[in-house]
């Protein structure tokens, strides 16, 4: 399959490009703006770019296009995309129908925190010996990329609210159908496509509501607005956060070079936990991330270790 990609170096474009590459397809692309990390990682993968979106980029006829949610209807290129009746397909869209149909989808999702999550989580149960799929806005030094395919049966993915494209302008996240969920801080954002807050808490409720009722949110107990979309959950909630409330916690936490805590589940000390991430925002991307390490059967000791090397 050829596939042609408009506006190829955003985050989400380029990593979606890589792992259409793995699978082995023959991809190109166009952009206006290019520059790294995501034009190096193109150029690393063999992945051809012209620069400006024209007519004859299409020259050979692709089988299908992928547009980014950059580009408008009246783009030169979408418009002979469309004179041509070439097939044509959202960046979300395209992740589901290719590589999250027949895997396990671990969704991370929030106003903040996503990348910082979704590499952190993949860093972990790559080293726990799962291989995880992974597709991250972000190039990971720990992979030197920002998505894989991986062998194992699950496949972590950001889940971006923002639209998909200017013909499917539903938020991104609306498309991974997550079995598991991380569900991190949410506040309001997006101010160009969310009227206020309680459009963009609509946006997770439906998100929410998408859950299978043998699934499992793993969310900030901290955050009420998170509290709020959880509250009619279809499927089971794990809490996580620095509030006594939570099913899963951080206590006797002191920030420095590294920060450390006890981790403490359902009222049993699991043990002291020391993370070269700072802050208390990463500490809450690194219980979300831990939350679900539990759920799928890794112990504290095996996310110890490759802790220390994220």
């Amino acid at each position: 399959m050829k596939i042609q990609m408009i506006a190829i170096c955003g985050t989400g474009m380029g990593s979606l490009a890589g792992l259409f590459k793995e699978k082995g397809f023959a991809v190109t692309g166009s952009d206006l703006h290019v520059y790294p990390p995501m034009s190096d990682q193109l150029a690393s993968l063999g992945i051809p770019i012209k620069i400006g979106y024209r007519r004859e980029n299409l020259d050979p006829r692709p089988d299908l296009v992928v547009v980014g949610n950059a580009v408008s209807r009246s783009n030169d290129e979408v418009q002979e995309v469309l004179a041509q009746g070439i097939p044509i397909t959202s960046m979300p869209e395209a992740l589901e129908r290719f590589f999250l149909a027949d895997r396990l989808p671990i969704v991370v999702a929030g106003t903040h925190g996503k990348t910082t999550t979704a590499g952190l989580l993949a860093w972990l149960m790559e080293k726990g010996r799962r291989s995880p799929g992974f597709f991250v806005g972000g190039i990971l030094k720990n992979f030197e990329k920002s998505c894989q395919l991986g062998t194992g049966k699950h496949f972590i993915n950001e889940g971006d609210e923002y639209d998909s494209a200017f013909f499917d302008k539903g938020p991104k996240f609306m498309h991974y159908h997550p079995r598991v969920l991380i569900l991190n801080a949410v506040e309001f954002d997006h101010a160009d496509i969310y009227r206020d807050l309680n459009h963009l808490m609509e946006a997770f409720s439906r998100l929410v509501a998408l859950m299978p009722t043998d699934g499992l949110i793993v969310a900030s107990g901290d955050h009420p607005n998170v509290r709020s979309l959880i509250s009619h959950a279809p499927c089971r909630v794990v809490t996580f956060g620095l509030k006594k409330e939570n099913n899963l916690r951080a206590e006797q936490v002191t920030f420095g070079e590294a920060t450390q805590f006890h981790l403490v589940r359902e009222e049993k000390d699991l043990g002291s936990v020391t993370s070269p991430l700072a802050g208390r925002h990463n500490l809450w991307n690194l219980l979300g991330t831990i939350g679900v390490l539990l759920e799928l059967g890794l112990s504290l000791e095996e996310i110890q270790a490759p802790l220390l090397s994220f």
